[in-house]
């Protein structure tokens, strides 16, 4: 049977619809949904083309040069691709910008091949909107737990052992501190923003009230900032703080930009290790670089020699035991003096204070968001 087209913004974000984005490459990469394949109705220079026509001429003259672009090849091809996407995505939905015109043109085009696939009504437009508005909504109650702790405590470990969780940094593809830049790029700003809005619909629609943990962030996790609404909503938030020791904390910091981080690099420079060596050795240099004035020069000067020997025998040995020292250094007079800052300007919201084995036991008892 035909499928209606859709209005139904939640359905599509709650269950994962599979969704076809028909916009030209320039346009998604700004902007789109975690579900969402790009399979364009035109590319980049057509698309040019034709919004030029339409703002000289109108959109019948849009139209016309629109088909004069869609050579019979071209055609051929846009049916192709998306026949394969809808036949192995039965349940999704195409749009375009708004779900006008190129979204009625890509389903005329499947009609001619034989397929009736609906649109989503507004388009990428109203997607967006909708989820901005969720945003706004959901902030203002949603029953947050920060995971609070020092730099190298285990938050990210922590998290997926938690009852309920929205994990910030891996939507925004970073690990929060100073050197948790990955290999991969971020997301822009727009994406990140989506992943967040669906990420706390799905859990308020879950429930509205049991305790949602997230990690405890700043107002940016590396270039991307935290929407004004569920940073506000994470200030006036409860506080659970892990405890870890100074040599437990130093191993994870270790691991998480060392040990765990190289082998990232290998992979994406499979051919050479050479090269994933300099972009490894660029990187953890290039964060400390970033630091230099906080640290002050002596100290700066005295981690960026240590780090540049600790690369030398680790890309020689595979030893990474000469990192410790130079971590022990950062976490005690980089990271927890501006962690005893923070901290100062947060009496009165911690709820809880203990170790992993602790925490997980406490926060599998808290039924209830605390008041």
């Amino acid at each position: 049977m035909k499928r209606p087209n859709t209005d139904d913004y939640r359905r599509l974000f709650i269950e994962d619809l599979p969704l076809m984005d028909v916009r030209a490459p320039v346009e998604f990469n700004k902007g789109a949904f975690p579900q969402s394949v790009n399979i364009p109705l035109l590319d980049d220079e057509q698309r040019a083309a034709v919004g030029t026509r339409y703002k000289e001429q109108g959109q019948d003259a849009a139209i016309e040069l629109g088909w004069q672009l869609a050579t019979p090849e071209i055609k051929a091809q846009r049916q192709r691709d998306w026949l394969a996407h809808a036949s192995q995505h039965p349940t999704g939905y195409l749009y375009c910008f708004r779900g006008g015109l190129r979204s009625r043109l890509s389903q005329q085009l499947l009609r001619e091949a034989g397929l009736d696939y609906p649109l989503v009504t507004g388009g990428y437009k109203a997607l967006r909107r909708f989820l901005i508005d969720a945003l706004e909504a959901n902030s203002q109650t949603a029953p947050l737990v920060l995971v609070s702790g020092r730099t190298g405590s285990g938050k990210t470990l922590l998290l997926p052992k938690l009852p309920r969780t929205l994990d910030l940094e891996a939507m925004a593809n970073h690990r929060g501190s100073a050197f948790g830049r990955q290999l991969a790029p971020q997301p822009t700003q727009i994406d990140f923003e989506n992943r967040l809005s669906i990420g706390l619909l799905k859990a308020m629609h879950q429930s509205a009230s049991a305790p949602l943990f997230v990690e405890d962030e700043g107002k940016l996790i590396g270039r991307v900032s935290m929407p004004i609404c569920f940073k506000t909503r994470m200030e006036n938030s409860p506080l659970a703080v892990l405890e870890t020791p100074m040599d437990e904390r130093v191993e994870i910091a270790l691991a998480d930009y060392v040990t765990e981080a190289f082998p990232q690099y290998l992979a994406h420079f499979p051919d050479s290790r050479g090269d994933a060596e300099q972009a490894f050795r660029k990187q953890i240099l290039d964060n400390l670089s970033r630091i230099r004035k906080r640290l002050g020069g002596e100290k700066y000067q005295f981690l960026s020699t240590q780090f540049e020997q600790a690369l030398t025998r680790f890309f020689a040995t595979g030893v990474a035991d000469d990192f410790r020292p130079g971590i022990e250094l950062l976490l005690t007079e980089y990271y927890d003096p501006m962690y005893d800052f923070q901290k100062g300007l947060r009496k009165g919201r911690e709820i809880f204070r203990g170790d992993k084995a602790a925490y997980i036991e406490w926060a599998a008892s808290l039924e209830t968001f605390p008041s």
